[in-house]
């Protein structure tokens, strides 16, 4: 049996997404954020120091990061929403894996993170720093998130999935930098909105939200 550890809200729902999606026997193990900090609970540092999630167990191995876990699940369903080895989509699949986390996620964090150092800093200080998020927010991260989002719709426009005419396990893991751009108020474009349309109206998309919980970016 494999037991998800899912943090609501978080990109722990991506994996029990890909675990319906391939058919495989599973347990979910909730956990809820802090209500002051949003942060992970401290439980989950018993089960991989870092206290992140997702992270999954299986086989007495403990898996973390969500690409990993996507490797290690669709290998042990013989190869499941991989593209062919040596094809043009499987090349487009092993770059939006990484993609996904490395280059897609940290201007959304960077957005989150800024919007909240003015609430959270002392009163006297507020004001300066809502101008200092606001400079570095509009000047930086707000340009660059419309430079991938851009790059979203162009890339949507060639192809009715990120790898090509079939859906694959990248395109689970380019859901959530999706999700949560959109969830923020700003428009991906329509070609995005159609995408998140159609994997939301996925069987399995919604039987994973059954398994999970509230989600926030549904």
């Amino acid at each position: 049996m494999i037991t998800v550890h899912h943090l609501e809200n978080s990109r722990s729902q991506r994996v029990l997404w890909l675990l319906e999606e391939l058919g495989l026997a599973y347990s979910v193990k909730r956990y809820a954020r802090d209500p002051a900090t949003m942060l992970a609970p401290r439980e989950l540092r018993a089960v991989h120091p870092l206290g992140k999630s997702p992270v999954i167990e299986a086989d007495g191995h403990v898996v973390a990061e969500t690409g990993a876990i996507v490797e290690f699940l669709t290998t042990r369903a013989g190869g499941a929403l991989v593209p062919p080895p040596g094809s043009a989509e499987r090349a487009r699949y092993t770059y939006f894996l990484h993609y996904a986390e490395g280059s897609a996620m940290p201007p959304l964090l960077l957005k989150l993170v800024f919007s909240r150092l003015a609430p959270g800093s002392p009163a006297l200080l507020r004001p300066l720093v809502r101008a200092i998020a606001a400079k570095v927010t509009g000047g930086f991260v707000d340009p660059e998130l419309r430079r991938h989002a851009d790059y979203w719709e162009a890339e949507l426009a060639e192809r009715p999935f990120f790898c090509g005419e079939a859906f694959t396990a990248a395109d689970i893991m380019m859901s959530f930098p999706l999700e949560a751009f959109s969830a923020r108020g700003t428009s991906a474009g329509p070609r995005v909105s159609d995408w998140l349309a159609r994997i939301h109206a996925r069987p399995a998309y919604g039987r994973a939200l059954e398994r999970g919980g509230a989600y926030a970016y549904a």
